[in-house]
C-alpha cells in the first residue's frame, strides 16, 4: 500500500484537504494529521522547539510514506528531515526553501503582517485566509469553500500561530534541500501569489488554473499529481495540467 501524509499550512487545520477525498485511488493510504496546536491536537509547551515538534509528529511522519507539506507545512516538513528518518519522498506544495524571497513576499511585508497579528491575531488570520486566495480563478467562491471546510470559529492559539510566523520569517531549508536524504518534488499553482515568478517557473509540476490553494480550485489535478508521486516517488514523475 502506498502511503501519503498531507500537512497543512499556517492558520488552517487538516480539514483543508477534504476536497481531495473523492479523488484518491484505492491503492493509496492518505492521512492528514494536524500539527500540534491545530484542530483538537494540543499545542506544544514551547511552540518554537523544532525537536519537540519532531517528537510530537514522529508517529504521523513515517519513513515508508511520502510527506506532502503545503505552504508552512512544507517548510516544516523539510526542517524535520534533520530530526526524523527520511520519508520515501518529500513534496513541497506552494513553498520554496524559504518563505520570503526576492520577487515574492518581501521580509518587510511579513514584518508588517506580524505587527498586525500582534494587535489583533484573529482578524489578521481572517484577512490572510482571504488574501492567499487572490490567485485562484474565483477568489470569492474559493473563500466560501474554505469557510465551509474550516468554519468561522477562531483558529489555533496565538502562541502556535506566532511560532509559525517566526518560522516563516527565519526558517531557511536551502542547505537541506541542496543535499536531501530523499527525492524532493515541488508543486506550484501557476498563479500562486505567494511565490516569486522564478519559483513558480522552477517548480517541477505547475498546476494550471490554480493559485496558492489548489486543493480548493483544482482538487482533481492536485490529487492526481500527488498520487503519481506517491506511487513512484521519482523526480521525473509528471502531473496533468
Amino acid at each position: 500500500m502506498n502511503r501519503l501524509v498531507l500537512l497543512s499550512g499556517w492558520g488552517i487545520d487538516a480539514r483543508i484537504w477534504r476536497p481531495l477525498e473523492a479523488h484518491w485511488p484505492a491503492d493509496l493510504e492518505v492521512t492528514t494529521p494536524d500539527w500540534p496546536g491545530y484542530g483538537a491536537r494540543p499545542g506544544l509547551d514551547d511552540p518554537d522547539d523544532l525537536a519537540a515538534l519532531a517528537a510530537a509528529m514522529a508517529g504521523d511522519l513515517s519513513a515508508d510514506a511520502v510527506w506532502a507539506g503545503w505552504s508552512l507545512g512544507g517548510l516544516l516538513a523539510a526542517a524535520l528531515l534533520d530530526h526524523l528518518p527520511a520519508p520515501r519522498a518529500l513534496v513541497l506544495l506552494g513553498m520554496g526553501p524559504r518563505f520570503c524571497t526576492e520577487g515574492g513576499i518581501p521580509p518587510q511585508e511579513l514584518a508588517a503582517f506580524r505587527r498586525a497579528f500582534a494587535r489583533d491575531g484573529e482578524a489578521t488570520r481572517q484577512h490572510f485566509l482571504r488574501w492567499q486566495l487572490q490567485g485562484e480563478p474565483a477568489p470569492r467562491a474559493a473563500h466560501r469553500r474554505l469557510i465551509d471546510l474550516i468554519g468561522r470559529e477562531p483558529g489555533p492559539e496565538a502562541a502556535t500561530l506566532a511560532a509559525g510566523l517566526e518560522r516563516l520569517a527565519t526558517l531557511d531549508v536551502s542547505a537541506r534541500l541542496d543535499a536531501p536524504p530523499c527525492p524532493v518534488h515541488r508543486i506550484a499553482g501557476e498563479r500562486d501569489p505567494l511565490l516569486a515568478p522564478a519559483l513558480r517557473a522552477s517548480a517541477e509540476q505547475r498546476l494550471a488554473g490554480a493559485g496558492h490553494c489548489p486543493m480548493l480550485s483544482r482538487p482533481d489535478a492536485l490529487a492526481a499529481c500527488l498520487t503519481r508521486i506517491a506511487r513512484a516517488p521519482a523526480p521525473t514523475a509528471e502531473c496533468p495540467s
